[in-house]
């Protein structure tokens, strides 16, 4: 990590790299979502070769970020890496204290309880509980977990699509039920549409190849 930390500290100095020296924390933030995001894919994929690549991406984002801090003099890597140690040991009672729990759910409720605890007992509003910048799907799939909304079966789906209107609202509707539906069969709407897009893609690739040998 420290010669990572270097490497970039390098490419920031005065006589570095142009692109590298122009970069900030908002400049960085799509590159943040994309290296995360073909991070996922890996390993949706089960691309064991490819995964440590990814996850050097997505360790580059936070080193950048660090290095730029230092620099402003905000934070730096060290401050990072110690507050998610202390996290992880503070939120595991179970593990580094003397509380017992009878199992997984147990485990995240406490976890809850405890970031209601570090906020000083008052609880995140709805909206800083789920991130903005989460595609939609996983935005309304958390959005409906946190309202408590009943995972809905196939036929409040058809139910949906049926009173649909024929606009933004009436799209939003019956996707808003597909996410309740994939919710009933335990399925994640969000990676699944992701790899149904990958797979029209990949087929796309394979005709244009197809076309072009042809």
């Amino acid at each position: 990590m420290n010669h990572l930390l270097d490497v970039l500290r390098r490419l920031r100095a005065p006589d570095g790299c142009p692109w590298d020296q122009e970069q900030t924390h908002a400049s960085l933030r799509p590159y943040l979502l994309e290296e995360a995001a073909e991070t996922v894919d890996a390993i949706s994929k089960e691309d064991w070769a490819e995964l440590p690549g990814e996850l050097g991406d997505v360790l580059l984002q936070v080193a950048f970020h660090s290095v730029i801090a230092e620099e402003a003099g905000t934070f730096d890597y060290a401050q990072v890496e110690q507050s998610i140690v202390q996290k992880l040991i503070r939120r595991h009672p179970h593990i580094f204290g003397d509380v017992v729990v009878s199992g997984s759910d147990e485990v995240v409720s406490n976890w809850q309880a405890i970031k209601a605890q570090e906020r000083g007992g008052k609880p995140r509003s709805a909206a800083e509980r789920v991130p903005a910048a989460l595609g939609a799907l996983a935005r309304e799939t958390q959005a409906q977990k946190i309202a408590a909304f009943p995972a809905q079966e196939q036929s409040a789906l058809e139910q949906a699509i049926h009173r649909a209107t024929p606009d933004e609202h009436g799209v939003a509707e019956v996707l808003a039920a597909v996410v309740g539906w994939a919710r009933s069969l335990g399925i994640d709407p969000e990676l699944a549409l992701r790899a149904h897009t990958g797979r029209t893609l990949d087929a796309l690739s394979a005709a244009s190849d197809g076309a072009e040998e042809a």
